[in-house]
């Protein structure tokens, strides 16, 4: 930890996009020396999809193959399991109090928080690219145009980043890795109870008003809309819409507890 800590200290008085940037380095850094989280990460979404297409997939009608049905669940639940270890990460650095060396060094909580969120990112970025490779190797034949794959990118990246920054407020708000793994299972358990794996009308009746109105759903639909070229209505604004309102909730939520386990 002490090199990272070296590494992390900026030239004289820290701008923040100069902070975040060396803290996103030293997260993606720590990263490396944990290959075992990244590859648990990495590997859970690729035998949730071999599992669901192999096993399941047979037995469940969505009007295509369902290596096409399932993919951009795949690729959402794929961001939900990289976002736990950003969870974990803020929760050990608060606990070690390497947060107090970086507030001598005049690093603020934003570029703190900004790093780990941009590590974030970064991790689940390539970890979707696997995922999606792996995907093509199994039968997903997508059809988008190209701006279609632009559309369905923008939409994950930003998904990505708001799980990114859910994380860290979750991060925050534990005092334990383990508790900080523990509560951010709930998010990963969201893209279920959705049109990620199996169609809406499928499910039992009282669940359907919370499946279709929940975050992930859009969210889905209109990835999954955009890389077949089909009809996506207004979904993507109001996944997007979303978007919007949980990033702010959880910016805001990540300062106010920041605040209160610094102070």
């Amino acid at each position: 930890m002490s090199d990272a800590l070296t590494t992390a200290k900026p030239h004289g008085t820290a701008e923040p996009l100069t902070a975040a940037g060396t803290l996103a380095g030293r997260g993606i850094r720590l990263q490396r020396r944990n290959l075992d989280a990244v590859i648990t990460s990495l590997m859970m979404p690729i035998m949730m999809m071999l599992v669901f297409v192999y096993f399941f997939g047979g037995a469940i009608d969505t009007g295509t193959l369902y290596v096409t049905y399932v993919v951009p669940g795949v690729l959402v639940l794929c961001a939900g399991f990289g976002a736990a270890g950003t969870a974990v990460s803020v929760s050990e650095d608060m606990r070690l109090g390497v947060v107090d060396r970086f507030r001598t060094l005049d690093i603020g909580g934003t570029p703190f928080l900004a790093g780990h969120v941009a590590a974030s990112v970064a991790r689940n970025a390539l970890s979707t690219t696997v995922v999606l490779g792996v995907a093509f190797l199994i039968g997903f034949r997508p059809s988008a145009t190209a701006g279609g794959w632009l559309a369905a990118i923008g939409l994950l990246l930003a998904y990505i980043t708001v799980i990114s920054w859910l994380a860290a407020a979750i991060g925050l708000a534990t005092r334990t890795a383990e508790a900080a793994g523990a509560v951010t299972f709930f998010v990963m358990f969201l893209p279920y109870p959705s049109s990620a794996f199996v169609p809406i009308d499928t499910m039992p009746s009282w669940l359907h008003g919370f499946a279709e109105h929940q975050p992930l759903t859009p969210v889905i639909e209109s990835m999954r809309g955009l890389l077949l070229d089909q009809p996506v209505g207004n979904s993507p604004w109001i996944a997007l819409g979303w978007c919007a309102a949980l990033l702010a909730l959880a910016v805001g939520a990540s300062g106010c507890l920041f605040r209160l386990r610094t102070r």
